[in-house]
């Protein structure tokens, strides 16, 4: 069945929960920040100031003045924490070496994931940063937030942290950049019980999966991410926060083809949404297209001067299987031959848009590089249809943690342990067809290596049988 919250979500108000007042928040001029120096001499992180791009130190140094500025009453940890992180940070550009320890070695009750223990090796010279921990918090769905739900997240890391934050890692959590060690459970109680927000994952465990815009903003979506990214959260709880895995494992949801959180390069099991019948084509709105009456790519390259927009060139040609043509003023799809690639939907979205049979392929085993070097996660189910509960996810989710815990080494993800084992043994596990999409290239082994199910008679042989059907 399906998750039910006990509780009904209460709305924030920043106004009964706020910490700080507007003068403490906006406690320092424009002047003041430019004429503003950290503790220690940072010649070399100052470098990233430079250039049109928005910089992580400026936004450290504007910090570091707000906390000089801050009353000792208003936070909970040393208010040099920040000129201390920048101070080592050009120790590290100086020596070429990291002097961050990092380990699980810290934690809330009751959790084995969500805080990533940090420590300074130059404690007596950055004392500050002695303990640095960070946190993963839990973002919502499509990461939608309200300013209220924003503004209180940022006065309690203000009050009991660093004030530096991440939005958001590439896991999609909400980052608490650096706090100490005292300040975790109290932090943990306020996000819980007062904010009413979960930490994330982190260490061997399921990681805060993570999901696209879907319906609630996108017409392209074939499912709904945010639920199903919901229920699956709410659903596998323990695993969450329990590390009991080899290594980490990452859902991702994505609506439809175009990927917009990467699911296919970046999560164990990618769920990506797709059709099973044919895109439909408005041959009016095509047209229209050809005509210069409708900008492509919904106006995005409006003022460019590319010149007329070319059917041929900019859709039919680019196809990646060749599956679209011409005939007698129309489009045509060879609809078999489509793998969803969405550029020709992109390009003239108010001509094509995806079929109405709607569901989700599911693939497995993407990763960064860590041992084998970075992969793409394989298409291992080419459609399924998804609807709440999700029991069918459910059971294949189970059946594939069953067999990585029990055949996966110590820190291998998913898609190394496919790898090592082989594409064939995986659907062998999981009871799937192969298909000739999961070719990667042709083989080089000579051997077969067969069955004794596909063997007739199996591997056993009676010797004197054998013997009298080839006499000597």
């Amino acid at each position: 069945m399906a998750f039910e919250p006990k509780e009904e979500q209460k709305e924030l108000k920043y106004d009964e929960l706020r910490i700080y007042k507007d003068e403490e928040l906006n406690n320092y001029t424009d002047e003041e920040l430019k004429s503003f120096k950290v503790k220690h001499e940072i010649p070399d992180v100052e470098e990233l100031e430079k250039g049109p791009w928005p910089s992580f130190v400026a936004d450290a140094k504007r910090e570091a003045l707000h906390r000089q500025k801050l009353a000792d009453d208003r936070m909970l940890i040393d208010r040099d924490v920040v000129d201390d992180m920048l101070g080592q940070l050009q120790v590290s550009f100086d020596e070429g070496e990291t002097h961050w320890k990092h380990g699980g070695i810290v934690g809330v009750f009751g959790y084995g994931g969500g805080v990533i223990g940090r420590y300074s090796d130059l404690q007596e010279r950055f004392p500050s940063i002695a303990h640095f921990h960070t946190l993963r918090v839990n973002q919502p769905a499509s990461k939608f937030y309200n300013t209220d739900y924003l503004k209180c997240l940022c006065d309690l890391w203000e009050y009991r942290g660093s004030g530096l934050m991440n939005m958001h890692g590439s896991t999609g959590d909400i980052i608490f950049i650096g706090t100490t060690t005292e300040q975790l459970e109290p932090i943990f109680y306020e996000l819980g019980h007062v904010l009413q927000q979960d930490l994330g994952g982190s260490g061997s465990n399921l990681r805060t999966p993570s999901c696209c815009l879907g319906r609630a903003r996108c017409e392209w979506a074939c499912y709904d991410t945010q639920q199903m990214c919901y229920e699956l959260t709410h659903y596998y709880q323990d695993e969450l926060h329990r590390p009991a895995f080899p290594y980490k494992f990452k859902f991702k949801f994505d609506g439809c083809p175009n990927c917009c959180v990467a699911s296919i390069a970046r999560s164990d099991m990618s769920f990506i949404g797709t059709w099973r019948d044919n895109i439909r084509i408005d041959q009016e709105a095509v047209q229209a297209y050809i005509g210069g009456e409708i900008a492509p790519n919904g106006g995005a390259h409006a003022g460019k001067d590319w010149g007329k927009f070319d059917i041929q060139k900019e859709v039919i040609d680019l196809c990646p299987t060749k599956c679209m043509w011409m005939e007698d003023g129309k489009l045509m799809i060879d609809d078999k031959e489509c793998t969803r690639c969405m550029h020709c939907i992109n390009v003239m979205p108010q001509a094509l848009r995806p079929g109405t049979d709607t569901g989700v392929s599911i693939l497995f085993g993407a990763k960064a590089p860590i041992l084998e070097g970075a992969q793409m996660a394989t298409l291992t189910v080419p459609f399924m249809k998804v609807e709440e509960p999700y029991d069918n996810v459910k059971e294949l989710v189970e059946k594939v943690w069953d067999w990585w815990m029990e055949e996966g080494k110590n820190r291998e993800r998913l898609g190394e342990l496919i790898q090592r084992y082989g594409i064939p043994k995986f659907l062998e596990m999981l009871d799937l067809p192969p298909m000739p999409q999961m070719v990667k290239e042709p083989r080089s082994n000579p051997y077969i290596f067969w069955k004794e199910e596909d063997v007739p008679g199996g591997f056993k042989r009676d010797i004197n049988d054998y013997r009298s059907r080839h006499k000597r």
